[in-house]
């Protein structure tokens, strides 16, 4: 999933340099999205792992 977010993030970047502002705001809201979801599984999995060792 860090992979996509870096991917996303560049192409926000690259479309903010070249003027492309729709684009940029697109992939840097997809980036977001998909980093908020990626916290969310990796507080879910300490917990989880946390009651098993419990």
């Amino acid at each position: 999933m860090i992979r996509w977010i870096i991917i996303f993030l560049v192409i926000a970047l690259i479309a903010g340099l070249l003027g492309f502002g729709g684009i940029a705001g697109a992939s840097a809201g997809i980036a977001k999205i998909i980093f908020y979801i990626f916290i969310v599984l990796l507080v879910i999995s300490l917990i989880m792992n946390l009651m098993r060792r419990g």
